[in-house]
């Protein structure tokens, strides 16, 4: 467990970030966590930096879900099928990744983060219907879905919503902004389910955790005005958030594999 005080500190710094991140974007955020946790704040052991990214995601969702829900923006019921047919992906993906070694774990990692820049480069759209319900017809939809999306959740300790997001739509055909706040309890589900079988596994180091939601509170405030001033360029600010990301998985790729 780490408990120089300097590196709590920058683990704290390194979950406002992703909470800043995630509150202003809405998801991707959470990809670059355990890259700040191993390059920043000097995490020696991959699966320790996946399991406190886990963890850190299910709380940062939760907060974000509760006043998503009181907004009444979240339909329950389709998420909840997401996340109850997820939860088994989930576990069944963290499980996998324990049996990986860190090094080539870090490598698909890299690729995910390449999906996510370039998923975040594709034109958000907001059509929908608001008023869109779950239906027998949209039920194995979701749960294929949510096998999937939760499997990858978990094999790489990220919240996901990328994947989730256009699979409720697919399902239910919910608009883009429903459809972001009923994905948090995914997020929150899959995010909880990998912790513990982290921390079953002993790779969850606590102390992270607790540095990295602190920081994470610190950092929704704060994305909150931010956001807002934003909005009217939140194209452009997307797609360099997008770049970074992609230069990031760049770099961990080259890390993993010895070039730098």
């Amino acid at each position: 467990m780490i408990t120089d005080p300097t590196q709590l500190a920058l683990a704290a710094a390194s979950g406002g970030l992703v909470s800043l991140l995630l509150t202003v974007f809405g998801g991707g955020g959470s990809v670059l966590a355990v890259p700040l946790l191993l390059y920043v704040v000097g995490v020696r052991d991959p699966h320790v930096a996946i399991g406190a990214s886990a963890a850190g995601v299910a709380l940062n969702a939760l907060t974000g879900l509760v006043g998503h829900a009181k907004d009444g923006r979240v339909r329950w019921p389709c998420a909840l099928t997401f996340a109850g047919f997820g939860v088994v992906g989930a576990l069944a993906g963290s499980s996998l990744a324990l049996r990986i070694d860190g090094e080539s774990l870090l490598i698909f990692f890299a690729g995910a983060m390449a999906l996510v820049g370039a998923a975040m480069l594709r034109p958000a759209r907001s059509l929908g219907d608001p008023d869109a319900r779950l239906s027998l017809r949209g039920v194995p939809v979701l749960a294929a879905s949510g096998v999937g999306v939760g499997a990858a959740s978990g094999f790489f300790g990220i919240g996901g919503g990328f994947l989730i997001v256009p699979g409720l739509t697919a399902a239910t055909g919910m608009t883009l902004a429903l459809a972001q706040a009923s994905s948090l309890v995914s997020v929150a589900a899959f995010g909880t389910t990998t912790a513990l079988n982290y921390a079953v596994a002993g790779r969850i180091d606590w102390a992270i955790v607790a540095a990295m939601t602190v920081g994470g509170v610190a950092g929704a405030a704060a994305g909150r005005p931010l956001a807002r001033r934003l909005a009217t360029r939140a194209p452009l600010a997307r797609r360099l958030f997008a770049g970074l990301i992609l230069i990031v998985a760049v770099y961990v790729a080259a890390r993993a594999t010895g070039v730098v």
